[in-house]
Formats: C-alpha cells, sequence, structure tokens
C-alpha cells in the first residue's frame, strides 16, 4: 500500500513539473514565442525556479477568514484528486493494478465528487465575495458535468459488464480470458482476442464509442476547469475564482491538484476507451507485434511497457487539453449550463439506451 502511495505521489509531482513545463512550450509554440528559455537549458529548471519561489512566499491568511476551514479546504481538492488513483490501475503488474475493488468506478466518482466541497468551502471561508461567486459557479459547473461523465462511464460499464476498471483493461488486449470480436459483432465470427492491439479496444469494440469519447472528453475539461470551462480563473470576471485569497505553497497545492485532474481524466479516458495499458499493434500472423510489445502478463517488463504505453496516451490526451487551452475563446456561464443539460447530457442518455441494446443483442 506504500509503494502504492507513494507511486501515485511521484506520479502527480513529475506530472506538474512536465505538464507546466510542455504547456508554456506548446503556448508559446502556437502563439509564435520562444516559452522559458532562461533558467537552465532549453528553460528545462523554470518550473524549479517557480518552486523555489512559492515556497519563499508568504502564507497569507485573509483577516476575517475562518482560519482553520480556510487552511484545510486546499488539502480536501488535493485529497480528492489524489485519492482517486487508489483505484486506477497504471499497468498490468500487481504493484500497479490499483485497489482491484469491483466498484472500482463509483468508488473512484465518489471521491472525485469531494473536489466540489473543497472549491465551495476555500470560496465561502476566504471571506471575499469574488471568492464566494467563483467558487459557486465553479461548483455549479462541476456537479452539471459529473451527469454526462457519469453517463458515459454507465455505457462503459453496459458494454464490459464490470465496475472493475482492472477488468475493463484486461478485455481490451491480448490478456483477456474472453473472446473479443472485431467490432463487438459476434455474428461476423472475427475473434481478435489473440490479434490484440488496436483491433479489442473498447472504441473499435464499439464503434460508436469513439463519439462517446469526445462526450467523455467535453465534460473531462469541465471536470479538470480547463478553458474553455476554466471559470475559476475567469480574471476578467471574478479576479482570480475560489482561489483569489491563496497565495505560496497553499497556491500551488490548488494548482498540483488542476494537474493532478488533468492526468486523472485522461487516463481514466485511456482505460474505458483507448486499450489501456495495451499496446495499439496486433499480431499479424508470424509477426507477434502485440506479444513483443505488451510481454508476458506479471513479468517486469509487461508492467514497465504497460506503464508506459498507457502514460503515452493519457500525455497526448494532455496535449490535446492544452492544444484546446490556447485555441478556444472561454464560454459564459449560460452557454456552458446549455452545453450540458441540452446537449451533452440529452446525448449520453440516447448512447446509454444504444449501449444496453447493443450489450444485449451483439
Amino acid at each position: 500500500m506504500w509503494i502504492a502511495l507513494i507511486v501515485c505521489l511521484l506520479l502527480l509531482t513529475v506530472n506538474v513539473v512536465i505538464g507546466v513545463y510542455v504547456e508554456r512550450k506548446l503556448s508559446a509554440f502556437m502563439q509564435d514565442r520562444l516559452g522559458p528559455m532562461e533558467v537552465g537549458k532549453w528553460g528545462l529548471l523554470q518550473v524549479f525556479a517557480d518552486l523555489l519561489k512559492l515556497f519563499q512566499k508568504e502564507d497569507i491568511v485573509p483577516e476575517n477568514a475562518q482560519k482553520r476551514l480556510f487552511l484545510f479546504a486546499p488539502w480536501i481538492i488535493f485529497l480528492s484528486v489524489f485519492g482517486a488513483f487508489a483505484v486506477i490501475p497504471l499497468s498490468s503488474g500487481t504493484f500497479l493494478q490499483g485497489s482491484q475493488t469491483e466498484m472500482g468506478i463509483m468508488l473512484l466518482m465518489g471521491i472525485v465528487s469531494l473536489d466540489s466541497l473543497g472549491i465551495l468551502l476555500a470560496g465561502w471561508t476566504s471571506n471575499n465575495k469574488y471568492s464566494l461567486l467563483g467558487a459557486i459557479r465553479s461548483a455549479a459547473q462541476l456537479v452539471s458535468y459529473e451527469i454526462p461523465l457519469g453517463l458515459t462511464l454507465l455505457c462503459v460499464v453496459l458494454i464490459s459488464g464490470s465496475l472493475n476498471l482492472q477488468e475493463i483493461s484486461v478485455q481490451q488486449g491480448i490478456f483477456s480470458a474472453e473472446p473479443q470480436y472485431l467490432f463487438g459483432l459476434k455474428g461476423l465470427g472475427i475473434d481478435v482476442t489473440q490479434a490484440g492491439g488496436f483491433l479489442s479496444w473498447n472504441v473499435v469494440r464499439m464503434p460508436l464509442f469513439f463519439f462517446l469519447f469526445i462526450i467523455y472528453f467535453i465534460a473531462s475539461l469541465a471536470e479538470a476547469n480547463r478553458a474553455p470551462f476554466d471559470i475559476p480563473e475567469a480574471e476578467s470576471e471574478l479576479v482570480g475564482g475560489f482561489h483569489t485569497e491563496y497565495a505560496g505553497m497553499r497556491w500551488a497545492l490548488l494548482f498540483l491538484s488542476e494537474y493532478g485532474m488533468m492526468l486523472l481524466v485522461s487516463v481514466l479516458g485511456v482505460i474505458l476507451f483507448w486499450g489501456s495499458w495495451y499496446s495499439p499493434l496486433p499480431n499479424i500472423g508470424s509477426v507477434r507485434l502485440a506479444d513483443w510489445t505488451n510481454g508476458e502478463p506479471g513479468t517486469i517488463y509487461a508492467t514497465l511497457i504497460g506503464f508506459v504505453w498507457l502514460m503515452l496516451k493519457a500525455y497526448i490526451l494532455i496535449a490535446l487539453q492544452m492544444w484546446i487551452r490556447w485555441t478556444l475563446p472561454r464560454l459564459r456561464v449560460d452557454q456552458l449550463m446549455y452545453l450540458c443539460w441540452k446537449v451533452l447530457t440529452p446525448f449520453a442518455l440516447i448512447f446509454v439506451a444504444i449501449s444496453a441494446l447493443w450489450s444485449l443483442l451483439m
């Protein structure tokens, strides 16, 4: 358990270092700028310089704030993100496969939902009307977009027949104990279990899942408070949102939570739709690409290569999140709610019905 906790903490820390640097460079490239260049080779040490600056900043608490709750709120937000990694299988190996609970998806959603409580607490205890307004709007966003997000998870559960994230992962490749058919159609009689690769991923097993993933991805942007859903950081309207009064390392903790949520929703998206820790390369006759790039189940090689594949796919989704941030303008609150309740939720409900029929008939 302690090894898993240390791995998750290191993963979140390294993710922030890589994510901040990559986002600065990516945004600079998109805007024809250089990005960080002065501190270290290619600006690689800029993130560490920022961390040192945050360590040195004074931890200011507003005079009329409710001090204990104000100081505790960032930890609720961070622990809700950190705790969710307990059920995330990072690879096929024993010490990276998560808690293995049979109710993994429900437990994950329950833990992540605590995030909104921390945000409300941070805004309310700051004794700042702008922070309170930012917290209310952010919590409304999170609660609203959990509906279409949860419905997309339900669709995957209906097709996979399991709430266990490790079981959902195993089904999408050559380690699966059950036969997997091309496009999920048993009538075709094309068993792709031994072929593996992308042929057994959920987006191929159920082709309509590609459109379902788009709903998931949009909802995950809102859950991670990323543009164009970054209401908590709408400086033109709310100063700085619920975290206006935070400084120093407590502000850094909120920042760490944001990048941790980006990683969480990206890893979860890969597990649910894009083959989890399986290689995209299939076996083609005597050329056993899937076997070579996945290894034997239970071996150290399989554990490490699975972790690499999972992180590679997740960081492609994170790069897409960053790309969208520096491309699209911020949504108004009414537009945001319209998108959630009148567009994403009805389509997600339609996909639930389709998935239920698909699992019964196919």
